[in-house]
């Protein structure tokens, strides 16, 4: 919801009585010398608090002054004062007349006019902040905030919101102030509940401001391309300063819909940078046709030449017969499976069990999740958890490993919850123990009360780490969080079924049996 400036411009109408300031201040030459400690002492006493703050928010977005809007007066606002007044021929002198407050609230209605800048209540993370609007056009929810870009791309304005995820703001603090090989960091600033790192990344200019409330992160970041720098600059200012991140309660806390918008902010492209990547391999089929994923990583890019692992059954030795290209899915609504999207998609068909072909399919790829229908019909729907497992919680992964090679029956390890995020802190995975191979893609984990806590997506490449570090990781597999499904399945209109929270655990094999005629294979036919 946008709101006007007219709220905290109110108390930045400088000139609604700039001769009363001027006599206020200059009345008697007397007092005052040249001397900053002076002048500061005169306006701070003699002025009031919202002119001051008004004072700082103009000069702002006139490119003059960079800092807190604080409403104190001191070097660093008297220098903007005397810099306003040199740039446009006035006696650089720091004391405010008629004719240079008239000047400023001209030249700063102005910038704020050009750029449509309005107070924008972001529905997705539940931050307030000043956007832009005709520089960048809304595109929608991003898997963790809101994106504004501009049609030729050189600006963007993203917010973002990390909740729950165990990231600390020292932690994330920590990361983005270290510079990289595409990435440097010119300011880095923190406080006990707020941080913001500058810089330019692949010759892109970009700033972020973060807060924190227990464990809620908010922000947002702007990057830009340095020739828009003059118009940018000075709104990243007062953005920054303006920037309400706990104005309201946020919407969807982690995941968005699924929209053709990836996440782009400055947390992703370091996620994605070559310096900062870690090594995912899919746990299902990839049929090499597919868009850029998260797991569709080039094999060159942290660990030299070592390649994925085998990410589509096993490529079959001369000779030999191919084996099925193929993933798992469940039940979670009449007629309708889940599964990864990267189990299905480039499809020329899709197969359900021995003898069920798909009728619909919907992929959502910035999820790695995928919806198949199919007009058959099958076991009792999976209840999917509204809250994620705890950490060290156990868990069963059940799915068709190795088709073909294995048995064609269902294939259940166990393990636990060894992490509530994903590699470089992706809040949208579970790190878990539990073994999964080829063909585990798209298969159910869940918990020992039968309630689905995630979608079984990926395995690290341990070769790839071998080769870099010497030591071969041991069980380091990851899942689709539950939020995640249930936002996936909520956007495609699926009654699905929510679990009760207060069911008992039970032994595995029990366990097991209730949830696993609802488990089929997945096949993929070109």
């Amino acid at each position: 919801m946008r709101r006007g400036l007219g709220v905290f411009m109110a108390a930045c109408v400088l000139a609604a009585s700039p001769a009363a300031l001027a006599h206020d201040v200059t009345s008697d030459a007397s007092r005052i010398t040249a001397s900053a400690a002076d002048l500061s002492l005169a306006y701070n006493t003699q002025t009031d608090l919202s002119f001051r703050r008004g004072l700082q928010i103009r000069l702002a977005w006139t490119g003059d002054y960079a800092g807190p809007f604080s409403g104190m007066i001191e070097a660093r606002t008297l220098r903007a004062i005397r810099d306003f007044q040199a740039r446009h021929g006035m006696n650089a002198d720091g004391v405010i007349s008629e004719t240079m407050l008239q000047a400023l609230v001209d030249l700063s209605d102005k910038a704020q006019r050009d750029l449509g800048v309005a107070m924008v209540d972001d529905a997705v993370t539940g931050g307030r902040l000043p956007v832009p609007l005709n520089l960048v056009s809304d595109r929608g929810p991003t898997e963790v905030g809101n994106l504004w870009r501009s049609s030729d791309e050189a600006v963007e304005l993203e917010t973002v919101r990390i909740a729950d995820t165990g990231q600390t703001l020292a932690g994330l603090y920590a990361t983005l102030s270290q510079p990289t090989a595409q990435r440097s960091v010119k300011e880095a600033e923190k406080a006990d509940d707020w941080f913001t790192v500058s810089g330019s990344e692949r010759g892109r200019r970009y700033f972020m401001r973060f807060a924190a409330s227990g464990s809620d992160l908010r922000g947002f970041s702007m990057s830009y391309a340095p020739d828009r720098a003059d118009e940018v600059a000075p709104f990243v200012t007062v953005a920054s300063q303006l920037f309400e991140p706990f104005a309201g309660e946020p919407g969807s806390p982690l995941v968005a819909d699924a929209k053709p918008n990836p996440f782009s902010s400055m947390l992703a492209r370091r996620r994605t940078a070559s310096e900062g990547e870690a090594r995912y391999a899919m746990a299902g089929p990839n049929d090499g046709t597919a868009g850029a994923n998260l797991f569709e990583l080039p094999r060159e890019r942290r660990y030299g030449s070592a390649g994925l692992e085998p990410a589509q059954g096993v490529s079959p030795q001369p000779g030999t017969p191919a084996f099925d290209m193929a993933g798992s899915g469940f039940v979670v609504a009449k007629g309708w499976l889940l599964t990864n999207a990267h189990v299905v998609r480039g499809c020329k068909a899709v197969e359900v069990g021995s003898d069920m072909t798909a009728t619909d399919i919907r992929i959502d790829d910035q999820n790695d999740l995928a919806l198949v229908h199919v007009e058959a019909s099958l076991g009792e729907p999976l209840a999917i958890s509204a809250t994620k497992p705890r950490l060290g919680e156990d868990i069963l992964a059940l799915g068709f490993p190795l088709r073909s090679i294995l048995a064609d029956s269902l294939n259940v390890t166990r393990g636990n919850v060894s992490s509530l995020l994903g590699l470089m802190n992706d809040p949208r995975y579970l790190q878990i123990s539990a073994p999964v191979q080829p063909g585990n893609s798209g298969g159910p984990l869940v918990d020992l009360a039968g309630r689905v806590v995630g979608v079984v997506t990926a395995k690290l490449d341990a070769v790839a780490v071998a080769d870099a570090t010497g030591d071969i990781p041991q069980s380091i597999n990851f899942a689709i969080r539950p939020d995640a499904v249930a936002a996936f399945l909520h956007a495609n209109d699926i009654a699905f079924r929510t679990a009760d929270p207060k069911s008992p655990l039970e032994s595995v094999p029990d366990a097991t049996a209730g949830v696993k005629d609802a488990v089929y294979p997945v096949v993929c036919t070109d």
